[in-house]
């Protein structure tokens, strides 16, 4: 008797991250090295390419067995503002769940949501696209347990929760509306006023929108008609949904009191980030406050609530050295000094070709570096002072150049193995999952953006 075939299954996580390290490696032997003179730019203050002065230089030397394997520590240590918030404020989360707050929260929703199930799932959405919209990225990962626990205890199956937090979140950052690290920085450098165009961007924001919900809200149906129709057909067929609900814990004052301090934090967090210049270590810092409140509101002991502190940040220690991980391979190709060779030469392809076409192959470069390049700031800070002066040379506003660049960024944030692998790791879905799940929406959405760019191209908007 033959032994069954075993069916295909991804590596693990970090596999994947190395194997992309490993193609960078082989691209560096392949790809002549290069480089842009850098400028400062005098708002920004940051080094910017001068596309004028681009140059081949000779290799120092190929990436080296050491420097391969020293670029996950490297990684993980210029991460270390993201790595370490991101584990404070998983600690913080868990520390609130100890109390039962959390649970309670769940059944009240599960309560008064009887027959609205689909509604819940709108308003956790639509929760996670605000926060996106506003520049969350992976300071939003933290909550993505939470709303998996929420989707699920609603009956639907831990896609549909994951789903439910990472497209919304991929859709609100992917429109820009006020983002900073996507189109705050690109207009800065481009010279148009911080912000400009949010009409346009509020409208896109819509249209990504409605087109992820229903697309979300049409497979919850579907899979409640038939579980086997599920992405997750074998743990949903056996799910139970009051033990993702977590034990019955009735809403009492302190939980309410501890839900406000939450919805507070919540508002500070975005009032930081957007009126005051915050950024992680201040966010952090507001967490920890928040925690300090905790304890004193449930009567914690300080011991105690280390020891639920210490369980959230090993909850997230995966996701963390994966963020390290991926950034490690950005390490790598500036190693091998074939960043600026790679965007050299995509603007000197592009000139020449007509307004539509340029903008369509801006926007399957942004997309295609984006899969060795998560961070949008990095990019824009490498792509836009090229793709700048192009537009001007073809009659292309700025504007309409800052949307091609904020749409090929933002989408496949959660498609390529960089992005998409750090969030699935916090949620506990395989990649492969995911892309049987995700590929049509994203299909959809990446498409949408392209005619978005388009439509802002032919009615020509502006400031330019």
């Amino acid at each position: 008797m033959e032994n069954a075939r075993k069916p295909f299954k991804l590596p693990h996580v970090y596999i994947i991250f190395i194997i992309i390290m490993l193609i960078v490696v082989l691209l560096s032997w392949i790809v002549p090295s290069g480089e842009f003179g850098r400028v400062q730019d005098p708002v920004t203050k940051q080094m910017i390419v001068d596309p004028s002065d681009f140059h081949y230089i000779e290799k120092s030397g190929h990436i080296t067995p050491l420097a391969f394997f020293q670029s996950i520590h490297d990684g993980i240590v210029q991460s270390g503002d993201i790595v370490i918030s991101l584990l404070l404020i998983a600690g913080v989360i868990a520390l609130i769940e100890s109390t039962g707050t959390i649970a309670a929260g769940i059944h009240k929703i599960l309560e008064i949501s009887a027959g609205k199930e689909l509604a819940v799932i709108v308003v956790l959405m639509t929760i996670f696209t605000v926060m996106g919209a506003i520049g969350f990225g992976e300071g939003g990962m933290p909550f993505f347990p939470l709303a998996i626990s929420v989707v699920m205890a609603l009956g639907y199956d831990r896609m549909a929760g994951a789903a439910t937090a990472i497209l919304g979140m991929c859709v609100g950052f992917s429109s820009g509306l006020i983002n900073l690290f996507t189109t705050g920085i690109t207009q800065i450098i481009v010279g148009l006023p911080l912000f400009s165009g949010i009409e346009f961007r509020l409208c896109a924001l819509a249209v990504f929108y409605l087109i992820t919900l229903a697309y979300l809200l049409h497979y919850c149906h579907e899979i409640r008609k038939d579980p086997a129709k599920s992405v997750l057909k074998d743990e949903y067929m056996t799910q139970d949904c009051k033990a993702a609900a977590g034990e019955h814990v009735q809403l009492g004052a302190r939980h309410r009191l501890a839900l406000l301090g939450l919805f507070l934090l919540f508002v500070f967090q975005g009032l930081g980030a957007l009126k005051w210049g915050w950024h992680l270590p201040q966010i952090a810092a507001i967490y920890l406050m928040y925690a300090a409140l905790l304890i004193i509101i449930f009567r914690i002991s300080p011991s105690g609530a280390m020891g639920e502190i210490i369980f959230g940040v090993q909850r997230m220690l995966p996701a963390a050295l994966a963020i390290g991980l991926a950034r490690a391979v950005m390490i790598l190709m500036n190693q091998a000094k074939i960043i600026d060779t790679v965007v050299n030469a995509a603007g000197s392809s592009l000139a020449g070709k007509s307004p539509v076409t340029t903008l369509l192959l801006i926007y399957f470069a942004v997309t295609g570096f984006n899969f060795f390049i998560v961070s949008g700031s990095g990019k824009a800070v490498m792509m836009m002072p090229i793709l700048s002066p192009l537009g001007k040379l073809l009659g292309i506003n700025q504007q309409v150049m800052v949307l091609s660049f904020q749409y090929g960024d933002g989408f496949t944030n959660y498609l390529w193995p960089c992005g998409a692998l750090v969030a699935l790791s916090v949620c506990g879905i395989e990649y492969a999952d995911w892309l049987r799940f995700s590929w049509k929406i994203f299909a959809a959405l990446i498409t949408a953006g392209f005619v978005l760019i388009l439509t802002a191209n032919y009615i020509g908007l502006g400031p330019f």
